[in-house]
């Protein structure tokens, strides 16, 4: 089954299963299937970030639960041993970080598997370190935490970075996604949406709400309104 990413530059509410209950993984994504338009995977290899979280066992069991698009982010500092187990695991996009080095080659060898290709960058890294291989990806994420922990306050001094993102694939009309990770609720789905995200991911805003589909929902309505 081919799954498809949808229109670049679409509005798209990306639910993390990082902040979902993992003892009811499957019920938590089929809950708010109805507001998910993709659905985002991290993964976190204790090296790269201080966190460990899921592999691709966990990727194909779950790929029986849902037919969404999987952006599977991968904090890892060796994403490229890892590239075609996830792809046969049922991921359709795969995203690494600049950070780990290596860029062109992980880039080529993500293509070569049929994935659609994603590059991250952490709060900290400047955007001169991504916009060589903008023309080379079908997704920029930005990350507006540092990664590693679900739940950590939205880093505001990460909008210029996506507004110059938006302008570079504008300006070079670049098929590309811009997708900003980390802290986005209703309060701050429009202020990355007015910067230039198309692709919002939320964690704890969703899963940790009493009702995770209306507070998708209500992301989805935020962010609408800013377009």
């Amino acid at each position: 089954m081919t799954i498809e990413a949808g229109p670049t530059g679409a509005l798209r509410i990306a639910p993390s299963i990082l902040a979902a209950d993992f003892g009811a993984l499957a019920d938590a994504v089929r809950a708010i299937d109805a507001e998910t338009d993709w659905l985002h995977v991290d993964v976190m290899d204790g090296h790269f970030v201080p966190n460990v979280s899921i592999g691709p066992p966990v990727v194909q069991s779950l790929r029986r639960y849902s037919s969404r698009f999987f952006d599977c982010h991968l904090m890892m500092s060796e994403p490229g041993r890892y590239l075609e187990a996830f792809k046969d695991a049922g991921a359709n996009g795969c995203t690494v970080h600049v950070e780990v080095g290596g860029t062109a080659s992980l880039i080529r060898d993500a293509r070569s598997l049929g994935l659609r290709v994603g590059l991250a960058a952490n709060p900290d890294t400047p955007f001169e370190k991504v916009a060589p291989y903008l023309g080379d990806v079908d997704l920029l994420l930005l990350m507006t935490v540092f990664p590693g922990f679900g739940g950590q306050s939205f880093m505001g001094d990460v909008m210029p970075k996506v507004t110059l993102a938006r302008r570079e694939v504008e300006d070079n009309a670049l098929e590309v996604d811009i997708e900003v990770d980390g802290g986005i609720d209703v309060r701050t789905a429009p202020i990355v949406v007015e910067a230039g995200a198309n692709v919002l991911v939320a964690g704890s805003a969703i899963f940790a709400r009493p009702e995770p589909l209306e507070a998708a929902r209500a992301i989805r309505v935020a962010a609408t309104l800013a377009e």
